[in-house]
């Protein structure tokens, strides 16, 4: 199936996806910058899965999935996933969650694990680390952000970039910049305080019956890697693969790595 753009009605909000591929249903939750749209990595996974790249409720900007007022928590918004799992009957399915996206996930499986065949975390947020901390992305530009996920400037530039070498030298699109800010400003609804984890997920991830895995970059300047091992210690069955020379951003800066990792090497 070629890619095609849906949107779904859950709980009075439209909620858009892009999708295509065949196969068993895969769903990837994406960062707090938001979804660039059909990206490598998708196109790799469609290979094998029919992929539904969901933007979460309030993210997107005008054209994404609608934002729900009345959400204060990421635990909101993985009862509005729920939800649309359950309205587009897909049954259990992969569900792919990168970074903020990932505390989505998690969030959802401990509430509903029976939507889920497999539960796969990428640098996800979500626990607060014992001795590092999470980057805080509300004490710089958006640009300065979305950059420090990437291990490589040139990836970050190839994807974002439309002129000048430098993130704050008008490094992208107007319609970029605005998604940007709309979609920081849902990510404050639902993370700033505290920022990036919930103390009540870590006991929690101890219900989760499915399969999990947990993919990290080496060089994630976002997450640290001692969050990765915290999953993999808090999920009854679980195993970590570090991806080489990557940063925070492993689906967008490895796509073909990621694919390969979550595929079992098949892509």
């Amino acid at each position: 199936m070629a890619m095609q753009t849906v949107t779904t009605t859950v709980a009075g909000l439209g909620m858009r996806e892009f999708t295509g591929g065949s196969g068993d249903p895969l769903v990837m939750l994406h960062h707090s910058f938001g979804n660039p749209g059909w990206m490598p990595v998708h196109k790799a996974l469609a290979d094998h899965y029919t992929v539904h790249a969901l933007d979460l409720p309030g993210y997107g900007g005008t054209e994404g999935s609608e934002r729900p007022e009345w959400a204060r928590h990421p635990r909101d918004l993985a009862l509005l996933v729920g939800q649309w799992l359950r309205a587009k009957d897909l049954g259990p399915v992969e569900l792919v969650g990168c970074g903020f996206g990932g505390w989505v996930a998690a969030e959802l499986a401990t509430m509903a694990p029976e939507l889920l065949k497999r539960l796969i975390l990428v640098g996800a947020a979500g626990l607060l680390p014992e001795k590092g901390s999470i980057y805080d992305q509300f004490l710089v530009s958006h640009s300065n952000y979305v950059q420090a996920a990437f291990s490589r400037l040139e990836t970050y530039d190839a994807i974002f970039s439309t002129n000048g070498d430098s993130p704050d030298e008008l490094p992208m699109s107007d319609d970029t910049l605005v998604i940007w800010d709309m979609n920081r400003e849902m990510t404050t609804r639902v993370a700033w305080k505290p920022y990036m984890y919930n103390r009540r997920l870590r006991p929690l991830l101890g219900g989760v019956n499915v399969p999990a895995l947990v993919v990290w970059g080496d060089n994630d300047a976002v997450v640290p890697m001692e969050c990765a091992h915290a999953f993999v210690e808090a999920l009854p069955d679980a195993r970590l693969e570090v991806v080489p020379d990557c940063g925070h951003a492993v689906d967008l800066e490895a796509p073909e790595s990621l694919a390969a990792i979550i595929t079992g090497g098949n892509s």
